[in-house]
Parts: structure tokens; sequence; C-alpha cells
């Protein structure tokens, strides 16, 4: 296998600021010089910038924080390439002012997320993670009648955010015979409702009868602690929640706090508000009162896509949209227009 290696500034390059396949470098390598980052951790600031002092195209990840400072690094840019669906942590405005193309994957996310929020419901409410913590650091002796839990068939399941993700969970949801409850910032329809096989309800209804709580919200104004200490509060005792929309829509301090006193009997979350680089009162670290809930949490490291068929797939439609604008087209997944 070939390893691209490229370190400096090139003109007219492409930089690649996170891992990706083989087949995304060989699939650009014919339209200029690849800068790759084949490491697993994200570039040093200094080293980011220098890669994009004389950058065409940049493809950006998760932790990639694209805000002006970030855009005046590289004043030949014509495109960022988003590897993402969601994209709160780009600055749109400040592309669109400097005549740069934002494009984004907005469709092969979802349907592993909503995977992966099934597969934390089932793992939180049957405690998963804290059986297999018995097993491995205690003397198991066989059955006792320890840990019972929630299944998620028959139950209660409130869905906050109707969009790709939480529709997707909804229709997952199906063959577990749950009764879905759904809230979104729009009106949800009733053929929708149908459709999904759900009833929308206001908020606090969905927070004072649901058994498992997902958290699917986009990160805006409207949705920044969306779940504080006040939302918490009318939660249904004994709810697990789970959060695969964005971390800062839940307070973090707040969700610890309910698990102390007992509101909530559990949380799982694959993204944490530290992630959320837009906001510049983000944390730096999630709260410890929350890691320290070892048998009542659940947490991955932003998994949501994790599948290894489909990041290569998200990063083959990002260089698709680069070459798409190399090729002088509006690239397939573009969210602004340039002049």
């Amino acid at each position: 296998m070939q390893i691209h290696t490229i370190m400096t500034a090139q003109a007219d390059s492409i930089v690649l600021t996170h891992w990706v396949h083989q087949e995304v470098i060989d699939c650009l390598n014919g339209y200029g010089p690849v800068l790759v980052n084949q490491s697993r951790e994200s570039l040093p600031q200094e080293e980011l910038k220098a890669r994009l002092a004389q950058a065409r195209a940049v493809m950006v990840f998760m932790p990639d924080c694209v805000d002006a400072a970030f855009l005046d690094a590289c004043p030949k840019l014509n495109i960022v390439a988003a590897a993402l669906k969601g994209f709160d942590n780009i600055d749109v405005a400040a592309c669109t002012k400097r005549n740069i193309w934002l494009s984004i994957v907005p469709d092969l996310l979802t349907l592993p997320t909503a995977e992966l929020a099934i597969g934390l419901m089932i793992a939180l409410g049957r405690n998963v993670l804290a059986g297999d913590s018995r097993i491995r650091h205690a003397a198991f002796k066989g059955w006792r009648p320890q840990l019972y839990g929630r299944g998620l068939y028959g139950s209660t399941v409130g869905i906050l955010g109707l969009g790709a993700v939480g529709s997707a969970i909804a229709r997952m949801l199906t063959p577990f015979g749950c009764t879905t409850l759904a809230y979104d910032q729009r009106p949800i329809s009733q053929a929708e409702s149908d459709s999904l096989r759900l009833t929308a309800a206001g908020s606090q209804e969905v927070l004072r009868r649901s058994d498992f709580l997902v958290a699917a919200l986009p990160l805006n104004e409207g949705t920044y602690h969306f779940l504080d200490k006040e939302a918490l509060a009318q939660v249904k005792e004994g709810a697990y929640l789970i959060n695969v929309g964005r971390g800062s829509c839940i307070d973090e301090e707040a969700v610890a706090a309910s698990l102390a006193s007992g509101r909530l009997a559990g949380y799982s979350a694959d993204v944490f508000a530290f992630e959320d680089w837009i906001r510049p009162d983000k944390p730096q670290y999630i709260p410890e009162k929350l890691l320290s809930e070892r048998e009542r949490t659940l947490f991955t490291p932003h998994l949501g896509s994790a599948v290894d068929s489909v990041r290569r797939a998200i990063a083959m439609e990002a260089a698709a949209n680069i070459i798409d604008v190399f090729e002088g087209r509006r690239p397939r997944g573009a969210v602004n227009a340039v002049g």
C-alpha cells in the first residue's frame, strides 16, 4: 500500500486534515499534490496552517473548527469539503464572504448513527457495561439476582429531534414494539407520524412519559442546553437518556446531578460538549462527576458513523465534492453559493 507523507505546503494542493482510506487519496492524486495526515490524531495547529498556505481544497472532519482565522491561513482555497453531515463547527458566512464553497455529506452518516443509538439504549438499559465489569473485576460465581435493568421492548421511547437521524431511529424501533413519541422544533405532520409509527408531542410531554429519551438534536441557539436542570427535573423518574446529536444540547453538569439524585437511571452519550468548537464557551473536558458514574453511564468516542465502509464512502463523497469544483461544477453537497 502506498502511503503519502507530504509534509510541507505545495502549490494548488489538497489538504486532508485527518486519516482517510488510501482509495480516497488515490482518487484525488490526479488533481494536485495531496497533503495527508495519516496518523490517527489531529495535526498541531501550526503544522496545519503551514500545510494550508497554498491549498486549493481542504477536507475537514469533526475536530476541525473552520472559522475566519482558519480561512485566513489558506488564501488560495476554493472549497472546504466537510466529511460531515452537521457543520456547526464551520462558519458558512466566512466561507461565502471569501468565495469559498462549503460542501457536506448529507446522508451517509444517518443509518449508522441511528443504529448506534439503538445499541446504546439496549446496552444502557440492560446494564451491559456494568455486567462486563463484574465479570472482569469480581469473582463471578454464576447467576445472581442483580443488575436488573429495563428492556427496550415495549418501552416508551421519546425522540428529541426528528431530522434524518431521529426518523431513522423511529423506523428501527418498530420491531421492538415501542410506544414512540417525538418532538421537533418544526411541526411534525400527521403523514410523517403515520409513516414513522409515532406520536408527535410537545417537549414536556416527551420528557414526562419516556422510559428512554434519545436526543438527536442539531446544535443551534434554540437547542443549546435544551436539556438543562429545569428540563431534567421534568424527566420521568428512572428514565434513561441517550445523546447522539450534539454534546452542547445537553447540560452535562445537570445530567451528573440528575444521576446522583436518582432522577435519571442512566446516561449514554456518543457526543460531548467539549467537541463543539464553534461555541467559545465550550468546556475543556467531560465533567468528572459524570465520568465517575461508572455503573450508570455508557460512553462511546463519537462512533456514530464509525463503520469502516461508511467512513470510506463519506470521505469518497467529500473527495467527489472537491473534484466537482476542480472540474468547474457546483459541488453536489454544497450548502452555500459563491459568485
